[in-house]
């Protein structure tokens, strides 16, 4: 997809470029480390980078911080929820699930895969990253301030652009319930078809308990011995088809977490993210326009002081003349 020579709105990449950029995979480690306090280490493994690195889940937590004090309006994915008692294996699995997910969308957006603190992240290997992330950002402000396009910002942008804003973030907000929605509903048909697998795994267990009984039989039933032998051997023969049953259940529930819920999980962080920079932009808006109207408050009193001068109320009305803008 080609985009328009000088403009910095249109997106020069393709999906499947974006896509094919990075692929990033996070493993537990299974070793916990700490005297005192133990907590869960993950291998960061990046296809671009060719690395491997260790992170702890505070690495993952100061990478996205900065992230957004570098890239305010951006898309920064949020970062799975960090439980502080009562970590159990399925809250891990889900989390360590989570980063991956992050990650992947941090190394495939085009405006942060150049950046040195994706390049720190998933490819340092020395002491402390946290540090290093640190002394990678000292003293830089947010992208703009060094941006080509910082002056020129508004000549990009559409008249009406409140107005699509609000559209956008509407239209964003029902396709998110939606796809909850259907994540929800994908998660309750992948759990139904593990417990599924469970019941027919438990159910041929039965069987082939049944056909492998030594109990001796009583006299009175000798005559139909063998036929009780063959009953025996048809059932351990049928526990072996429950198993293979059960085997195809568990991996059609795999497959449904992996190549649909996950899938959904990863458009639904996307979308997060999209609505997470909504509010940021209109935080910090509302804050700056809060603190221009202070401004313009203390002006005012100034200029109904008998001491006002002629240039003070000259700047009074540029200020009020911007806020109108």
């Amino acid at each position: 997809m080609e985009g328009t020579q000088g403009s910095p709105l249109m997106l020069i990449y393709t999906l499947q470029e974006l896509l094919g950029h990075d692929t990033v995979q996070v493993e537990l480690i299974p070793e916990k480390k700490g005297l005192f306090l133990k907590h869960v280490e993950y291998e960061v493994s990046s296809q671009f980078f060719k690395s491997s690195v260790y992170r702890r889940y505070n690495d993952f937590v100061m990478f996205q911080e900065m992230l957004l004090q570098k890239y305010p309006y951006r898309m920064v994915p949020a970062l799975p929820p960090k439980r502080m008692l009562g970590v159990d294996r399925e809250f891990i699995e889900s989390r360590r699930r989570g980063l991956k997910r992050f990650v992947n969308l941090v190394a495939r957006h085009p405006s942060f895969w150049d950046d040195i603190l994706v390049n720190i992240f998933l490819s340092y290997n020395g002491q402390d990253i946290q540090n290093k992330m640190r002394e990678s950002s000292h003293g830089v402000g947010d992208e703009y301030m060094l941006c080509n396009f910082a002056t020129q910002a508004k000549d990009f942008l559409p008249a009406d652009i409140q107005v699509q804003f609000a559209a956008s973030r509407e239209l964003i907000r029902n396709i998110f319930n939606s796809f909850y929605k259907l994540r929800d509903r994908a998660e309750r048909m992948a759990g139904r078809a593990i417990d599924n697998a469970t019941d027919l795994l438990g159910f041929g267990k039965e069987l082939s308990a049944l056909g492998s009984d030594t109990t001796p039989l009583p006299s009175w039933v000798a005559p139909t011995h063998s036929s009780w032998g063959a009953l025996k051997q048809a059932l351990k023969g049928l526990s072996v088809e429950f198993s293979l049953l059960a085997d195809k259940a568990a991996q059609q529930g795999k497959l449904e977490e992996i190549d649909v819920v996950e899938k959904l999980n990863l458009f639904l962080d996307l979308l997060q993210s999209y609505k997470d920079l909504c509010e940021r932009h209109e935080k910090g808006v509302l804050h700056k326009h809060q603190k221009a109207l202070h401004k313009y408050s203390l002006m005012k009193k100034q200029m109904m002081s008998a001491t006002v001068q002629n240039k003070e109320a000259e700047s009074v009305e540029q200020l009020e003349s911007r806020i109108v803008e």
